[in-house]
């Protein structure tokens, strides 16, 4: 058999690398060897959710895999047939469960049924994305594209001890349509009525959490949004401070996770620094879900949008799904910190 051989020390040299390896060798049916398996980490290797994404994409596509476990750096993977249906997950730490999620969930959008997953482990680390932007954010560009979904919460995982538990239902699409992100989030945010200030809070006081909606109201400038906190019963004490500007598709968030030793004022206005960023530049999509956008727009045959400067993970992304779709993905600064992706199959544009 021969196998597609990729490099996970490539550009980000992360988790990313696997992941959207393993959703394109299962959607193309292309077998892989992965080397190098995060190589530019300080723990290389297969951790938790990393070994759940393989077992997760083993799993929906009965694939044969070789060499798989924990601290694994090479492992071979050869997808078999998409088998819709009920699964459950279960990374075992505060590992993420929304990677483990977006690995599968691009097959599964496409399958011939509707599937059903339960993920249990880590919602809100502050080292990947959250459940919320998950739902609010990627969920939402999907269900414009097609796919529709939806997700049950059962309790929320912080780091370190995770016991996060949720259940994502998808209903597939034939095909996903091709979408255009172009409209500057900055356009929805003069309206103050589409922004949004909130504080997750669990085992801690609410304290917190108002001084965290408080210090971002007012370095933002945002004295007409909306801001709450919100309270969670959980295997452990956490806090996830969120700002949110909703648009007509998708609602950009902002996420800064509290850390102990950091005030409640630095970590608001840490988060409010990312939005100013956001907003400054006139882009239409935030950095994490410019990555993530990638994938799902390659498998429509088209798209486009704007975003922030490039992150190591989208132009990691870029190159990882090139090497399985013959697909074009023109990108160039359209004004100063503002950036032009347009992915296409024509080649040359």
């Amino acid at each position: 058999m021969s196998f597609l051989v990729i490099d996970g020390s490539q550009g980000e040299g992360g988790g990313q690398v696997l992941r959207t390896a393993l959703t394109l060798s299962v959607l193309t049916q292309t077998p892989i060897e992965l080397v190098n398996i995060r190589a530019n980490r300080d723990r290389p290797g297969l951790l938790r959710q990393h070994l759940t994404s393989v077992k997760a994409a083993q799993a929906i596509s009965e694939a044969s895999a070789e060499d798989v476990e924990l601290g694994a750096e090479r492992i071979r993977f050869s997808p078999g047939v998409v088998k819709t249906g009920d699964y459950h997950f279960v990374i075992g730490t505060a590992g993420s469960t929304v990677l483990v999620a977006q690995t599968i969930l691009p097959v599964l959008a496409l399958a011939k049924g509707s599937s059903t997953i339960t993920f249990e482990g880590g919602t809100h680390n502050g080292m990947s994305p959250s459940l919320c932007f998950f739902k609010e954010s990627y969920l939402a560009v999907l269900n414009a594209m097609g796919v529709k979904t939806e997700v049950e919460t059962t309790s929320l995982g912080f780091y370190p001890a995770g016991g996060g538990k949720w259940t994502l239902t998808i209903e597939p699409t034939d095909t996903l349509k091709a979408m255009s992100l172009l409209t500057p989030g900055r356009e929805f945010e003069q309206e103050q009525k589409h922004c949004y200030l909130k504080a997750l809070m669990s085992e801690l006081p609410d304290t917190i959490g108002q001084k965290e909606v408080t210090a971002a109201r007012k370095a933002l400038n945002w004295n007409a949004a909306l801001g709450e906190v919100e309270r969670y019963k959980t295997n452990g004490p956490g806090n996830s401070f969120q700002a949110k500007i909703k648009g007509d598709v998708f609602t950009s968030v902002f996420e800064q996770v509290g850390e102990v030793g950091v005030s409640s004022e630095r970590v608001a206005k840490r988060c409010a620094g990312r939005v100013k960023k956001f907003l400054k530049v006139g882009a239409a999509v935030e950095e994490r879900l410019a990555d993530q956008l990638l994938v799902p727009m390659a498998l429509a045959g088209e798209g486009e949008f704007t975003t922030t400067e490039l992150s190591m993970h989208t132009k990691t992304n870029i190159d990882v799904i090139k090497q399985f779709l013959d697909i074009s993905v023109h990108v160039h600064e359209e004004a100063e910190g503002r950036w032009r992706i347009r992915v296409s199959k024509e080649s040359g544009r």
